[in-house]
């Protein structure tokens, strides 16, 4: 079976692209087909609603993280069994980074790569012919990228409908799709985005909600009769984060949940045991794992229980006195000395390094990195180079006097120093790891 694919894009964020796919995810994998979500970019929040709406994992298909062969080998294996591949553009269809053609990290890069067709997501509120220019505008841009579609999103009336559809249709792009406002279908978020699949005690009832959106506003068959046959080359993962241990103790609950899939997948098939383990509920890793790794999350929201949780504060420091633990975005403010929550109130953490955070005063850090590491650790060998991607709002109130983790710089190579910390076995830093560079 070759599996068919498009893209879902959008001229900016907020327009609607996530709800748009979900509601087809759902819609057809209730139809029984094998549906797969995809996210371009380093989003790490909508492959999760994803999966939820498929049955299956989501993915991250990032140009400029992931190499070439990274990069086709994760598409391939999103493509293996799967009857359509849905494609969600982060940001707008074009915003990527500037550098190495085809390497931005938008969508657009997936589109030229794989040839895939665009469906473009408008939100047409406070406008109704002008969408014809928006939508002209999208598809002359580049012609490596097919706009295929048009769905008008956020629709006031059936006479908003015709006057925006029309003026798009006559220039020769299809519409295959038209909702109304409905603010029921708008996802929750926070300051990182939207809050996460696994949060929504009502999950299922809401996706079905959107799927019932998509069945009575877009036109399902038309639009799988626009994807494309998506068969990318099956490649090496050589360049995939290799297992930092055979056996991970990972920490995961409402406070540390920012790990990214295909990171986890890949940990699994070479071998590796993920064991999860609870610091909220006071859990500290099992003594038989040989590395622990804290992943991101939102550890400001539940600085008091981390700060209370008193077996996992006992274990944390046991297990680092002998063997490797590395802490990413939220798991190295927990690493660290002290959080100041949104209230600024001190929290005390784990002192493993000694820097401290503060969410009091947030400033957001937003961007790719690439690292060269200073010393071997869990994430490679001294001078290895990791891609990943940075987005916090958090600011460091203490550096600590520990030694630093990596030299940064940023998507386009500027210099940034060095940053994280390192102290024994314990390393930390506030960029998530995509991949080897």
């Amino acid at each position: 079976m070759t599996a068919r694919g498009l893209i879902i894009g959008a001229p900016r964020s907020g327009s609607g692209k996530t709800s748009v796919t979900i509601g087809i995810l759902r819609a057809l994998s209730r139809r029984g087909l094998a549906m797969r979500g995809a996210k371009s970019g380093p989003d790490y929040i909508d492959p999760g609603f994803h999966a939820a709406a498929t049955g299956v994992p989501g993915v991250n298909l990032d140009s400029w993280a992931m190499p070439p062969a990274l990069l086709n080998g994760l598409a391939a294996k999103a493509a293996d069994g799967a009857d359509c591949v849905v494609v969600e553009s982060a940001m707008g269809l074009f915003d990527g980074i500037p550098g190495e053609k085809g390497r931005s990290g938008s969508a657009a890069d997936l589109a030229r790569l794989y040839g895939l067709p665009v469906i473009l997501v408008l939100d047409v509120s406070g406008q109704s012919q002008t969408a014809a220019a928006l939508a002209k505008g999208f598809a002359t841009y580049d012609p490596g990228v097919r706009i295929a579609g048009v769905i008008l999103n956020r629709l006031g009336s059936e006479r908003h409908k015709r006057l925006a559809g029309d003026a798009i249709e006559a220039l020769g792009i299809p519409v295959v799709g038209a909702i109304l406002r409905d603010p029921s279908l708008t996802l929750p978020e926070r300051h990182l985005g939207l809050v996460q699949a696994a949060e929504h005690a009502d999950l299922m009832a809401h996706l079905d909600r959107l799927a019932d959106m998509a069945e009575r506003s877009l036109d399902l068959d038309r639009i799988l009769s626009l994807a494309v046959p998506f068969a990318p080359p099956v490649t090496d993962m050589s360049a995939a984060l290799p297992p930092p241990g055979q056996r991970i103790a990972l920490a995961s609950d409402a406070a540390f949940t920012f790990l990214y899939p295909h990171v986890a997948q890949h940990w699994r098939t070479a071998g590796a045991e993920i064991v999860p383990f609870s610091p909220l509920a006071d859990e500290a890793p099992r003594d038989d794992c040989d590395v622990c790794w804290l992943p991101g999350g939102y550890p400001e929201l539940h600085a008091g229980r981390l700060a209370a949780a008193e077996k996992f504060r006992a274990g944390m420091h046991g297990f680092a006195a002998k063997r490797a633990v590395h802490g990413e975005c939220g798991g190295f403010m927990v690493l660290g000395e002290v959080l100041q929550d949104a209230g600024g109130e001190n929290h005390r953490m784990l002192g493993l390094l000694g820097h401290s955070t503060s969410f009091a005063e947030r400033k957001m850090n937003l961007g790719y990195r690439r690292a060269s590491l200073l010393a071997d650790c869990a994430l490679g060998r001294l001078g290895s180079e990791i891609r990943g991607h940075e987005f916090h709002y958090a600011r460091m109130t203490d550096a600590g006097a520990d030694e630093k983790f990596a030299d940064l710089a940023d998507g386009e190579g500027r210099e940034l120093g060095a940053f994280g910390g390192r102290r024994g076995y314990v390393t930390g830093t506030f960029f998530h790891a995509i991949a080897r560079g």
